[in-house]
């Protein structure tokens, strides 16, 4: 995935998301290094997202969207998170 302006926050892998209001975004695709520490990602399409090496430290995922594709930190727990999973 290339980068994408959304909310007004560059998103690419790597990116610096600390605190950044992505409530409802459409992100689906790759996140693979990206600081999401204390991001707002409520609501928002995580679909076939590469969470893998992204720092999800107190980001808020309550109500988010996510699929058998999207890829999460190990022990990371998306259900407690709040994510939703679609089918």
């Amino acid at each position: 995935m290339g980068a994408v302006e959304v909310n007004g926050y560059t998103i690419e892998p790597g990116a610096d998301l600390r605190e950044a209001d992505l409530r409802g975004a459409k992100l689906t695709g790759a996140f693979r290094g990206a600081d999401l520490t204390g991001a707002d990602l409520t609501g928002a399409d995580l679909t076939v997202a590469d969470l893998t090496v992204a720092n999800l430290t107190k980001v808020k995922l309550n109500g988010a969207f996510a699929d058998t594709d999207t890829q999460w930190p190990e022990g990371f727990d998306p259900v407690a998170a709040g994510v939703i999973f679609e089918d």
